[in-house]
C-alpha cells in the first residue's frame, strides 16, 4: 500500500482513509450496526487504510467508542484522526472553543478511544465568541503534554453557493494565517471530489506551498459518484441526503453524465474497476500530500476503497474526467 505523510512532521498515513461519520451519523439510521461498523475498520485497516477519521459530535460520541473497540486491539496499526469544536443539542449545533472546554474535550475523546494519544486533533468549527488563537493555543498545549501529536483544521463550510463565486475557502483560509502563527497547522480537511473540485483554486495551492497535508473529504460526493444511488430513490429523514440540494431527483438525473463518464473510465480498467475508484484515484493525483477519507459503513466499501490506491489513471482518463460537467444542485 503506498503511503503518504501529513505535515511538516512527516505522520505517515495510507494512501487512503477511512472516514467513520456514516457508521453512528448524519446517514440512514436503520442501516447503522455497530458489530458491522466493527469489522469495516477492521476490515479497513487490513488494507491499509490507517487513518481513521472521527469526531466527537458524531453520534455524538458513539463513533469514537465505536474505535475505541478497534484501537483497543489495534492501535499500533491505526493513525487516529478527531476532532472537537461543536456541540450538538436536540435540534441544532453550535461552536464552543473556549480553552477550558477544548481540554476537556480531548481527555474525553482519549477514554472513549482508549488510547493515550491522538495522532492529529481537528478544530470542527471557529467558535464566533472566541478569537480562533485563544482555541488554538489550548489544543498546542495537549501537543505539550504528550495527549496530542499534531493539529488540524477542517475548512469552513461553503455550500450554499458555488456558480461565479471566487474566495469559495477565503475564510478558511484567513483562519489558518491566524492560527500559522501561533502553532503549526499540519492537516487541512476539506471537501474535493470529482463534482466538487474547488478547493483546488486556492485552498489546495495553500497547503500545498507550506507542507500541510490535505484530508479530501466527501471525495465520493456522498455516495453519488460511487454509481449505487437512483434518482428518485428517496432518503431517510434523518440522512443528510434527504435535505441536500444536489440529492432532489431532479438534481440526481441532473447529474448522471458526471457519474457516466467515470463508468466510461473505469470500464477501460477492466471489469472490477468501479467509478468510485476512479473517482478516489483522481483525488489521490491532486499530490503528494492529498489523502482522501471516503466515508464507508459496509466492509466491501472499504476494501473496494482501499483498492482505489492501486489504480493509475492515464492522460486520457484525466482529459475524461476534465471534460465531465460540473456538479449542479438546487441553487443552480
Amino acid at each position: 500500500m503506498e503511503r503518504r505523510t501529513i505535515g511538516a512532521a512527516a505522520l505517515e498515513v495510507g494512501a487512503i482513509g477511512l472516514g467513520c461519520m456514516p457508521m453512528s451519523w448524519a446517514y440512514t439510521g436503520s442501516r447503522q450496526r455497530g458489530e458491522e461498523s466493527v469489522r469495516t475498520v477492521h476490515a479497513a485497516l487490513d488494507r491499509g487504510s490507517t487513518l481513521l477519521d472521527t469526531a466527537d459530535m458524531y453520534g455524538p460520541f458513539t463513533n469514537e467508542l465505536l474505535l475505541g473497540r478497534v484501537l483497543k486491539e489495534r492501535r499500533d496499526d491505526a493513525f487516529v484522526s478527531t476532532k472537537c469544536g461543536l456541540l450538538v443539542g436536540e435540534q441544532h449545533v453550535v461552536a464552543n472553543g473556549r480553552p477550558g472546554y477544548v481540554k476537556r474535550a480531548c481527555d474525553a475523546s482519549l477514554r472513549r478511544l482508549q488510547t493515550d494519544t491522538i495522532d492529529l486533533y481537528q478544530l470542527h468549527r471557529a467558535d464566533p465568541e472566541v478569537p480562533v488563537e485563544e482555541t488554538w493555543g489550548a489544543m498546542a498545549e495537549l501537543v505539550t503534554a504528550g495527549k496530542v501529536r499534531s493539529l488540524g483544521l477542517c475548512a469552513v463550510g461553503a455550500r450554499a453557493t458555488r456558480r461565479g463565486r471566487t474566495g469559495l475557502h477565503a475564510g478558511t483560509i484567513r483562519q489558518l494565517e491566524r492560527v500559522q502563527q501561533v502553532f503549526p497547522v499540519s492537516a487541512v480537511e476539506a471537501e474535493l471530489s470529482v463534482w466538487s473540485p474547488e478547493a483546488l483554486e486556492t485552498l489546495l495551492p495553500w497547503c500545498e506551498a507550506r507542507g500541510v497535508g490535505f484530508l479530501a473529504a466527501m471525495p465520493l460526493g456522498n455516495g453519488f459518484l460511487t454509481g449505487t444511488l437512483t434518482p428518485g430513490q428517496g432518503f431517510e429523514p434523518d440522512d443528510l441526503r434527504a435535505r441536500h440540494p444536489r440529492f432532489t431527483a431532479e438534481m440526481m438525473a441532473a447529474n448522471q453524465p458526471i457519474v457516466a463518464g467515470l463508468r466510461r473510465v473505469a470500464a477501460r480498467h477492466g471489469e472490477e474497476v468501479t467509478p468510485a475508484q476512479v473517482a478516489l484515484a483522481w483525488v489521490l493525483g491532486r499530490g503528494r500530500h492529498v489523502v482522501p477519507v471516503p466515508g464507508a459503513k459496509r466492509e466491501r466499501w472499504a476494501v473496494e476503497n482501499a483498492g482505489a490506491a492501486e489504480l493509475r489513471l492515464t492522460d486520457r482518463d484525466l482529459a475524461e474526467i476534465a471534460s465531465l460537467p460540473r456538479g449542479r444542485g438546487s441553487w443552480d
